[in-house]
């Protein structure tokens, strides 16, 4: 059988089992562009590789492309398409984890502050919709994915609550949000209203022509915000600020203002864990990156442990 056909079968049925499997999809579906339309019995080891490493330096990327190999080969083998895997034996180490940036307040403040200064009548995104949206990232945690789907419909004002359609997880919930956040929210529907024919299913987050917010633009925007605002990173890291970095700095704070409560951090954290949409709390602990401030209220958290013999 041909490639294609043997990775279309696959992702069929990897999405039979209720996965997305888009990221996988879409490495597979370049795999077949670079071996052609040939037969997967007669793909050599070299041509593997070659698509593999790429032409830069070994990234995380590397290692994503050899486990939506594997696992597809695994699938050919187990159904007869072929007898071994092409896939090199020797997989080098995997380059250190991608450290999320936790904005500070003051950092968000900035960011806010600057919507504003830089807003001008070319812009699409206007400046009032951009400062919404950044709020709602931070305020509700959302993925970008999940603020750019709401709908006007989506947003219950009475009940302060924002309904999240099948996200990551094929899950959709019921995101609580506090009264300042959906004052903000009661604010932008009204003006999105007043200045823009609508209807409940239309989006929530729209540019100056009515047409909906893109991921592309908002990140795009995003850069020349962070920038203008001087929230950089000067850690070395490969990435600069990320929209997506709201979502971890919002789950962090909220981990800290806990220690600070002296509430019970374990007991809670599984909460965080469901208002992110998480499914196990161990995706939860990854947004928890420590930061300074967070290694502080925790190493006074265990002192008070260590010396008083009780947890409180």
């Amino acid at each position: 059988m041909r490639v294609t056909d043997v990775v279309a079968q696959y992702v069929a049925h990897k999405r039979s089992l209720g996965m997305r499997f888009n990221t996988e999809a879409r490495v597979l579906k370049s795999f077949c562009c670079y071996v052609k339309h040939i037969s997967l019995s007669q793909v050599k080891p070299g041509q593997v590789s070659a698509f593999i490493d790429g032409r830069g330096a070994v990234t995380r990327f590397w290692h994503g492309k050899h486990g939506a190999l594997r696992g597809f080969y695994r699938y050919a083998i187990a159904r007869g398409h072929v007898k071994t895997s092409p896939l090199p034996n020797v997989v080098p180490k995997a380059p250190p984890p991608f450290v999320p940036y936790i904005f500070t307040r003051e950092e968000l403040r900035r960011l806010l502050q600057a919507t504003s200064v830089r807003q001008n009548s070319r812009c699409l995104l206007q400046a009032e919709t951009f400062r919404t949206l950044l709020l709602l990232l931070y305020g509700a945690a959302l993925r970008i994915s999940e603020a750019l789907a709401l709908t006007l419909q989506d947003v219950d004002l009475e009940n302060a609550a924002l309904r999240i359609r099948e996200s990551k997880f094929y899950r959709t919930r019921w995101v609580p949000i506090g009264s300042d956040l959906r004052t903000v929210l009661a604010q932008h529907i009204q003006r999105r209203r007043t200045e823009f024919d609508w209807s409940s299913n239309d989006s929530l987050f729209v540019v100056r022509s009515g047409s909906a917010l893109t991921r592309r633009a908002v990140e795009a925007a995003f850069c020349r915000l962070r920038d203008h605002a001087g929230v950089l990173r000067t850690d070395g890291a490969r990435y600069q600020p990320r929209l997506h970095d709201l979502r971890h700095a919002a789950a962090v704070h909220r981990v800290i203002d806990w220690y600070r409560r002296d509430l019970d951090v374990q007991q809670l954290l599984p909460r965080l864990a469901t208002y992110l949409g998480h499914i196990h709390i161990c995706g939860t602990q990854r947004y928890l990156t420590l930061t300074s401030e967070l290694l502080q209220q925790a190493g006074r958290r265990f002192e008070r442990y260590a010396v008083g013999g009780c947890h409180e």
